[in-house]
């Protein structure tokens, strides 16, 4: 058996657990540079907020409305989820981190178990812990756990969060309540295709032949059949697989239009791309940068650059891929443009402990010993302490947050003062 776990509405529950005085108060929450509406709570869904709403054309509406809005915490979101997610691995050794507040659960093993039980201990347990609440679907297979949650948090007035799977009856009644859009993996172009079969529900796409599905959906489609006939094909992916690229990219807090502040922002994103390497015990062989100019000012001059530079050598290092992302992005720089976004991705990755040295040119010797020292001392006094010489020495991420609340897990000078 599997089962879904996906945290209620995350970013809201997240705020409200530290301040319960907003608990069925509409809530929204904005995504970076406070620019549009990425979580909603139920009460602020029900009120017609959409989601990804630009915040300037919904200021007035959230007033009239007196939806509380937060910017986007994400220091606490995420030590949040750590905690969501080492309390459900007490549950089981089996788990698959889907996504920020979602997560699979393997329950190999637990034969003629109560689950209805077990997944109720589950959500009081970690909504007694950290005060978020949790849906849970739990199923024969992964894709049918993905159904039974979406029952769960639909009924969840008859199911209180938590839903089984638990016979081929439960199975094909679920199915049948799931509208075919609703279904994991089926995207815009296979909804198209499913649609011309007068395919509206889950259980009419189990019905299909495995042939017209293998033909127009691939071996992956024909997967997710078999795992909604209740016949696992989709295991636990392994988590602790290496990235094939890491990307960094960020809005700015306002439009930058001068050569300094941008080439300032590409060395910070580069920093940032070459510690993840160095945490997967990665280097890279390539580098992308990008600039993006802001499209919502229809009147401005428009400008979507990029680039791709090939190292001499594969690396790690902060310096050398700095360096070559900085030159990359004045390569690209067109002036009199207003820059909204930029990025770098390091791709080509191999292992660094077997990475190909070049016959005339290879590393200096003395960047590992630097970028150790570096790394040691951002874990010890905190990420991002020191940094080199052409970032910014104040901030790392450059925001506008202007309804920011206070990162209470993991700023001593910010945790929740009793009175």
């Amino acid at each position: 058996m599997f089962a879904l776990v996906d945290c209620n509405n995350f970013y809201t529950s997240c705020e409200r657990a530290f301040q319960p005085q907003y608990n069925n108060v509409p809530v929204a929450i904005l995504s970076n540079n406070d620019g549009c509406f990425i979580s909603r709570s139920d009460e602020a869904k029900k009120l017609g907020l959409p989601m990804a709403a630009p915040a300037f054309k919904y200021w007035q509406f959230c007033k009239e409305h007196q939806i509380k809005v937060f910017s986007s915490n994400y220091p606490l979101y995420g030590d949040m989820s750590t905690r969501v997610m080492n309390i459900l691995h007490t549950f089981t050794p089996n788990m698959e981190v889907y996504s920020i507040d979602e997560a699979f659960l393997g329950f190999d093993g637990f034969k003629n178990h109560d689950f209805d039980a077990y997944g109720r201990k589950i959500q009081y347990t970690v909504q007694k812990s950290t005060g978020i609440p949790i849906s849970i679907g739990i199923a024969p297979t992964k894709a049918l756990s993905k159904v039974a949650n979406k029952i769960a948090k639909k009924r969840r007035h008859e199911t209180n969060g938590v839903f089984v799977i638990g016979s081929e009856g439960d199975r094909i009644h679920a199915l049948k309540f799931t509208k075919i859009e609703w279904v994991w993996g089926i995207g815009h172009g296979n909804l198209k295709r499913v649609q011309t079969k007068n395919v509206k529900t889950a259980y009419d796409f189990t019905l299909l032949s495995d042939e017209w599905v293998k033909k127009q959906m691939g071996i992956t489609g024909l997967r997710l059949k078999k795992d909604l006939e209740g016949k696992p094909t989709l295991d636990l992916d392994d988590d602790t697989r290496d990235k094939k690229a890491i990307a960094t990219t960020r809005s700015f807090e306002r439009t930058f239009s001068d050569i300094e502040n941008i080439r300032e922002r590409i060395s910070t994103f580069a920093g940032s791309c070459a510690e993840k390497l160095r945490a997967q015990k990665s280097s890279c062989n390539m580098v992308m940068v990008f600039l993006r100019s802001d499209r919502h000012k229809k009147n401005d001059p428009q400008d979507r650059s990029g680039t791709v530079v090939t190292l001499p050598h594969a690396t790690d290092s902060t310096l050398t891929i700095t360096n070559h992302a900085v030159k990359a992005v004045e390569a690209i720089f067109k002036p009199g443009i207003k820059y909204k976004k930029a990025g770098v991705v390091v791709c080509g990755l191999v292992p660094t402990n077997a990475r190909q040295l070049g016959l005339f040119q290879k590393e200096n010797p003395k960047h590992d010993e630097l970028m150790k020292a570096m790394d040691k001392l951002n874990n010890k006094l905190g990420s991002y302490k020191v940094k080199i010489g052409n970032q910014d020495l104040k901030r790392t991420w450059k925001m506008r947050q202007e309804h920011l609340s206070p990162r209470y897990t993991t700023r001593i000078d910010e945790i929740i003062v009793v009175k």
